[in-house]
């Protein structure tokens, strides 16, 4: 059996500033990257044109290019983790594992099960920090507890990465560390059973212009005001210290955006329960209605509120909704119909090409006031005045709604001052009992 280290690929599908990936090969020789399409994952995806799974697939095929020039390949398996790791173990001799930290529930105890079944054999693994630039407990209060609000925590945040900047690193190509090997063929997207998806993927790049005007033009739905990095920094094929590190000397309110996807991680870390129980406790309470008839017209953007239906529409063909367009639309759903929002939650994570469990979770309990450092239960977005503010010649609405005007357009669904007070009373009942 062959000797080899290997590294494992999940969330930072790059090789250019990788933190395990760099370790790996300063410390190793022989080093095997390898990638796994989890089933425990995949088979639970419903469409089987799934924009994402063709993206990762994209990226690794990019991957075993970039190898090729080290004489190096990527193994990629299909299967349950653990059952790919006892495979791996009977096939090689493996010195030690190298990866990069997750966070999520699911990665956590996927990690665990993995380091305890390479620690009966002997192996190490080892793990760090690659997607975020302060992880777990590294920003907390005075009294060493996380932060529930978020502006305190930025501010630590930003004292600590101007203190000390992270690091990019890159890999010395005079010396190569990797197992000298042919290409290693990669599982097919249909013997995975999922086909191509349509849907284009935002490409990678940093537009410094763009965040040089973030502030002013990232609340306008029918510009190019955003960089739609998302499924960058999601799957790692950008790494986040660069793009930290452009951010802290172009446009302070973009890095405050790459500071919030690190406080909902925080979150997610140290409370798994948000992942279907709302932060604050007590809002569990409220009895949200559950009308699938409702939900559906959301769903497919046939609310009567043209901004909403535009977003929503947006979500569906693309796999993308603009930011401000996100919280009109979650508040929608959770405010004027009172929807439960894991319903919405579930929704975008079946459609957003850039979806993070911490960040949609974050978000969605964030507009149903559900949320750490939520908006107030009382704060329910008029349509209308969004639109009036973001939208005011309708080119967004216009575009995405074409009968908006005409007889075609459905009456909105519910009259906003009768959702308004609706919602208000609810909460409010709720939250006494």
């Amino acid at each position: 059996m062959e000797n080899v280290s290997i590294f494992w690929f999940r969330r930072d599908l790059r090789l250019e500033d990788n933190t395990g990936l760099y370790y790996a090969y300063n410390q190793e020789k022989n080093i095997l990257p390898i990638f796994i399409f989890d089933r425990n994952i995949l088979d639970k995806l419903e469409d089987k044109k799934d924009a994402r799974v063709t993206f990762i697939h994209t990226q690794i095929e990019k991957l075993q290019s970039q190898l090729k020039e080290f004489g190096s390949s990527i193994l990629v398996k299909y299967g349950e983790p653990m059952e790919v790791w006892k495979e791996l173990l009977k096939t090689y001799t493996i010195e030690n594992v190298y990866t990069n930290r997750d966070y999520e529930p699911y990665a956590i105890s996927r990690d665990k099960a993995v380091k305890d079944l390479l620690s009966d054999h002997g192996i190490q693994f080892l793990d760090f920090k690659d997607q975020v630039i302060f992880e777990k407990s590294e920003v907390v209060n005075g009294s060493g507890d996380f932060y529930k609000v978020f502006t305190p925590y930025s501010k630590v945040w930003l004292e600590k990465f101007r203190q000390n900047p992270p690091q990019v690193v890159s890999l010395d190509k005079r010396k190569n560390n990797f197992l000298q090997i042919d290409p290693l063929p990669i599982p097919r997207l249909e013997s995975m059973g999922f086909e191509n998806s349509d849907i284009k993927i935002p490409p990678l790049e940093v537009d410094k212009e763009l965040i040089q005007k973030y502030d002013k033009l990232r609340n306008f739905p029918a510009i190019k005001g955003t960089t739609r990095l998302g499924i960058h920094l999601r799957f790692g094929t950008i790494s986040v210290r660069k793009l930290a590190l452009e951010a802290a000397h172009l446009n302070d309110t973009y890095l405050n955006e790459l500071i919030w996807r690190e406080f909902y991680m925080m979150i997610l870390y140290h409370n798994p329960q948000v992942v279907d129980r709302a932060f604050k406790p007590q809002y569990d309470n409220i009895p949200w209605r559950r009308d699938e008839n409702d939900f559906n017209k959301w769903c497919e953007g046939k609310t009567g509120y043209p901004i909403v239906d535009a977003g929503m529409r947006e979500l569906n063909a693309s796999g993308y909704m603009h930011n401000r367009v996100r919280m009109i639309v979650a508040s929608f759903l959770t405010k004027h119909l009172l929807i439960d929002w894991r319903w919405g939650e579930a929704y975008f994570a079946k459609k957003l090409l850039d979806f993070e469990l911490s960040s949609n979770n974050g978000g969605w309990q964030w507009a149903a006031g559900t949320g750490t450092d939520a908006q107030p239960y009382f704060r329910v977005f008029n349509p209308e005045s969004q639109t009036e503010k973001f939208d005011k010649e309708l080119k967004y609405i216009k575009k995405w709604v074409p009968e908006y005007g005409t007889k075609d357009y459905p009456e909105p669904m519910v009259v906003h001052k009768f959702a308004r007070e609706r919602a208000i009373a609810t909460y409010k009942e709720a939250l006494s009992t």
